[in-house]
């Protein structure tokens, strides 16, 4: 079984297309198990975030593994497949492992560093293990990606480097309002809405609390999840409100930041208008600015048309990613190396390792029964209990010294070119049962999944 993902990120698509292609809530979970249950594949997790979505699968063919995947995503996402391919990336093997732990160390984010990632990770590998759809391969490359992105925001400045989406949306919203004075935060004396009361609109209320906003009001179509959200950020000044009561509270907003996750948008150009339209009586009143963070668009792009209107979409934050140093994105890589080459030298060590037990286990077998002869061919009076336990002891001692230095190299050779020839030499020349190596390879999973 090897690793494959195929997918497609802000950096294989326009926006337009990742757009089409989003998969969110149930919809990810029916891709998982289709995907699962695709005859070449044996594990799945899905990556889905406002812009990117990866299928990663433990596969036994590569190409029925990929011709699978895609058409899976094409039926999900909704895109033709001869639309979506053209945006698709391929990685396998080693090079999906890398690529993964550069997704969960912020590398290939569409604002290098962002922290958000990581935690999209996280929630992938967790939704696949409840569902069952990633076992013993895809549960520890998960813990291998998240493990790294840990260490690479702990041990670099890349975190600190790097901003979130959020935070990047939050900066070219103040600079669109005109600079906070000296010493204020950018949301300075701003107020700002946020409409849905999802993960998303979690971390933008978290966001915009952090950056000074006066006031926060929470738009959502159920009440008490607006209310939790609101709650979530005292001693900021909250309130919230329905989805019917959108263009008040858009034209009572500085700053609205939209990320539903709805299937159709939710401001719409005529709603914007009657906002402005209330916004006039007040003179005094600067730009709004709408940010709409969600894939697909939450606004209508005529929005962005009106007079005294800002829209921030993710094209522009596309082209807004933080400066980060050479230095911190070169020690981060070094992290992914480290990491990798442990990883691929444990995979290595695991192919041998059936080999290696199964001819541990025939020395074993050979040690007891010369022990057994033994025994029955000597009297009580010629050798004591102990003496017998004395002598076991030794053999076992001189078979696992002689055993030692060939499985230690087997496993040493197996990340070479043609390492599986050392564990294949192993079988020939003390005749090992093929029967035997199997069973150990298929009682792997079997102890693994009994943990």
């Amino acid at each position: 079984m090897s690793v494959l993902v195929v997918g497609l990120s802000h950096k294989s698509a326009p926006v337009a297309v990742l757009e089409r292609a989003a998969v969110s809530g149930d919809t990810v979970t029916k891709l998982l198990r289709d995907v699962v249950q695709a005859e070449p594949v044996a594990e799945a997790f899905v990556v889905s975030t406002c812009n990117r979505v990866e299928v990663y699968a433990d596969v036994d063919r590569f190409h029925a593994g990929v011709t699978a995947i895609c058409e899976l995503l094409a039926r999900h996402c909704g895109v033709p497949s001869h639309e979506l391919t053209q945006h698709l990336y391929v990685h396998y093997e080693d090079r999906a492992v890398s690529h993964l732990l550069a997704v969960a160390a912020g590398l290939d984010s569409m604002v290098v560093g962002e922290d958000q990632i990581l935690g999209q990770v996280r929630s992938a590998v967790k939704l696949a293990a409840e569902h069952g759809t990633a076992g013993r391969v895809l549960g520890e490359l998960g813990r291998l990606a998240l493990r790294t992105g840990k260490r690479a925001r702990a041990e670099t400045a890349i975190g600190r480097a790097g901003l979130s989406l959020l935070s990047a949306a939050v900066e070219l919203s103040a600079a669109s309002l005109g600079p906070p004075h000296p010493g204020e935060d950018p949301l300075a004396g701003r107020d700002v809405l946020v409409v849905g009361a999802g993960s998303m609109s979690g971390l933008a209320t978290a966001t915009a609390a952090r950056s000074g906003a006066a006031s926060i009001t929470v738009a959502n179509r159920t009440r008490v999840h607006a209310e939790r959200l609101a709650a979530s950020v005292s001693p900021v000044t909250t309130t919230v409100t329905g989805l019917e009561d959108l263009p008040s509270a858009i034209a009572a907003a500085d700053v609205v930041i939209s990320c539903t996750g709805a299937a159709g948008q939710v401001i719409t150009g005529d709603m914007v208008s009657a906002a402005l339209a209330a916004r006039e009586a007040e003179a005094d009143r600067g730009t709004l600015v709408i940010m709409d963070l969600a894939m697909p668009r939450d606004v209508e792009p005529a929005v962005a048309a009106r007079p005294g209107v800002v829209l921030i979409g993710m094209d522009q934050l596309s082209e807004h990613a933080s400066t980060v140093r050479d230095d911190d994105v070169a020690a981060v890589r070094a992290i992914l190396e480290a990491e990798l080459a442990a990883y691929q030298s444990a995979m290595d060590a695991a192919r041998v390792a059936p080999t290696v037990v199964a001819l541990r286990a025939k020395a074993a077998g050979v040690v007891d029964a010369e022990l057994a002869r033994l025994a029955g061919r000597l009297s009580a009076d010629d050798l004591s209990g102990h003496a017998l336990d004395e002598i076991a002891q030794t053999v076992r001692r001189v078979v696992d010294k002689l055993l030692h230095a060939p499985t230690v190299r087997v496993k040493e050779l197996a990340g070479s070119p043609g390492g599986e020839e050392y564990a294949a030499a192993l079988r020939v020349l003390f005749d090992l049962d093929p029967r035997a190596v199997e069973a150990v390879t298929r009682a792997a999973p079997e102890q693994e999944g009994s943990r």
